[in-house]
């Protein structure tokens, strides 16, 4: 996989079952956690399964306006996550202005149709029949936004996807409106900032500047969601969302796990045009038409909280990070949503069933992960291909004092400056491509070791991440993987499964429709190779001394 690709997500699972009864597991620590799923496990049933899952990809291949996007259609053996066979399709991800990013949501179903056509079709190849599959998942890229007419069924505008940023003026302009002129006035509430990245001030650029969708407004017609309400309804003709999904809105109550109306109030949203909150593993509708026609859709999570669950992060304190083009690291934190102090976003992780407790995640979200890798291929032509940084960047000791912060769009957790820009300090006449290169795999290390540090501090009860999952393209370095283990100070574990976040999706399908039960999703060992520091705690203070100081000398630059 290219290294510059990214951790958006989005699609179907399916799942073929063999009825096998094996107990279910109680997850936390706290009285209370352990309470909660106690009560919910008998309502489980367990199976053995061959699981599907589509994936978008963002892969970073170069064109002026435009990046092309990978949706794939994903078969797995339900009992080690192999992957039995799979369809892909290019889609394009579209730059109609500086910071604008969007995609055409037509282009996305169809694609999505074709890819499970073309994939069932493969599955019958190997004489396996589609009436085998019992149930679908929905793993999604989160925050992009999408708006359509509930009577034509037709988008109203491109969905605008989560890293554009045509929203920063409108942020501001909101957080002067609130009493406390910061952009955390809301983090109690919804564990989020005010910022450009989540749904509502897409959703509100929406409703201000697009004629058509003003109009949908005014006849009762309009209909919003992000991509996995978008498949849904197409697919089922269902208008919901999941509460993973629902978390990254900036309209959802954490607490009450329902939409606020003192949000939609505050960023003059109308709440009719919403979802319906629905678990992340339940039956919500039945897909209309296609091979897989009568099928339930039984599970739905955003793609990085499928890939905690794929990585089998269902305790507190276990923790992993996805490499894509920015980076993604969540932390299970329990059944108690945790308000960070650190700059990190208090986020749903999962919730299997309706009558399940909620578990809640800390996330760190990284600007700085494949794009830079991007970057050195396509801007300043250091490589050919993304699998070349590894032997360049090997053939150095170390980067000759270079420091290089790329943070090209701004920086997200710690920091939240989108004013940030891409600084290399530390040039001299000896430094070369090699240890720029060096230090951009550093880099990206010691951003995740800064979130690490934050999320720490937001514990309760001081626990400690002792091992760090991470997944991604990224992953296929092994010299970047040992940065991470020698600059985090943590064992850095890889998995066994690749397509981790389409695994986790295809467990949500499993479990919702009561097909599989997390003992038996447990009982597979979801690690392939592990990594040791193997530099000394004296070391890593100074180097990430100098790294925030570098990282210092980035923000505020762009005014």
């Amino acid at each position: 996989m290219d290294e510059a690709a990214a951790d958006s997500f989005f699609g179907v699972a399916a799942a073929y079952y063999a009825q096998a009864s094996v107990p279910l597991l109680s997850l936390g620590t706290t009285e209370d956690t352990s309470t909660g799923w106690s009560s919910h496990r008998q309502k489980l049933h367990s199976s053995a399964a061959k699981d599907l899952s589509l994936r978008y990809l963002l892969v970073g291949r170069k064109t002026t306006f435009e990046i092309t996007v990978q949706c794939r259609f994903l078969v797995f053996e339900a009992d080690t996550g192999e992957l039995v066979t799979s369809h892909q399709i290019e889609v394009r991800q579209i730059f109609p202005k500086a910071g604008w990013v969007e995609m055409d949501a037509m282009e996305m179903l169809n694609t999505v149709e074709e890819c499970i056509t073309k994939a069932i079709d493969k599955l019958e190849s190997l004489g396996i029949s589609r009436d085998e599959i019992k149930s679908v998942g929905v793993a999604n890229q989160r925050e992009t936004t999408i708006v359509w007419d509930r009577k034509t069924g037709l988008p109203l505008h491109n969905a605008i996807v989560w890293l554009d940023t045509r929203t920063s003026d409108l942020a501001d302009e909101f957080i002067d409106k609130t009493e406390s002129k910061s952009k955390d006035e809301f983090r109690e509430k919804t564990g989020l900032p005010i910022h450009p990245y989540f749904s509502a001030l897409k959703l509100k650029w929406l409703l201000t500047e697009v004629d058509e969708v003003k109009e949908a407004l005014e006849n009762g017609s309009l209909m919003f969601g992000t991509v996995d309400t978008w498949l849904i309804w197409k697919l089922t003709g269902v208008h919901v969302t999941d509460v993973s999904n629902a978390s990254r809105t900036l309209l959802l109550d954490l607490h009450k796990r329902k939409w606020s109306s003192q949000l939609c109030d505050f960023f003059d949203l109308p709440m009719e045009i919403l979802p319906e909150i629905k678990s992340s593993a339940e039956i919500y509708g039945y897909l209309l038409e296609g091979p897989l026609e009568g099928i339930p859709i039984a599970g739905c999570l955003g793609d990085q909280q499928a890939a905690m669950v794929g990585h089998q992060c269902l305790q507190p304190g276990d923790t992993k990070n996805t490499y894509g083009t920015g980076t993604f690291m969540l932390c299970n934190v329990g059944v108690k949503p945790i308000i960070s102090k650190d700059g990190l976003l208090t986020t749903v992780g999962f919730q299997f069933g309706p009558d399940a407790p909620v578990v809640y995640a800390l996330e760190g979200s990284g600007s700085i992960g494949g794009n830079v890798v991007r970057f050195l291929r396509d801007n300043f032509k250091f490589i050919k291909d993304a699998s070349e940084m590894e032997e360049m960047s090997r053939s150095v000791e170390d980067t000759a004092g270079v420091y290089f912060v790329p943070s090209f769009t701004g920086l997200y957790t710690p920091y939240w400056d989108s004013s940030a820009r891409g600084t290399i300090l530390g040039l001299t006449q000896v430094s070369t491509r090699e240890h720029i290169c060096l230090a951009a795999l550093r880099a990206i290390a010691f951003q995740s070791a800064e979130m690490i540090d934050a999320i720490e501090r937001d514990l309760e009860n001081d626990t400690q991440i002792k091992v760090l999952k991470i997944d991604g393209g990224m992953i296929a370095n092994t010299l970047f993987n040992e940065i991470q283990a020698d600059i985090i100070g943590r064992t850095i574990a890889t998995p066994k499964v690749t397509e981790i976040s389409g695994w986790g999706a295809a467990v949500a399908g499993g479990i919702g429709s009561q097909q599989m039960s997390l003992d038996e999703f447990l009982s597979q060992s979801s690690e392939a190779v592990r990594y040791e520091p193997q530099k000394n705690s004296d070391w890593r203070r100074q180097e990430m001394s100098r790294w925030k100081e570098a990282v210092k000398r980035s923000c505020g630059w762009h005014h």
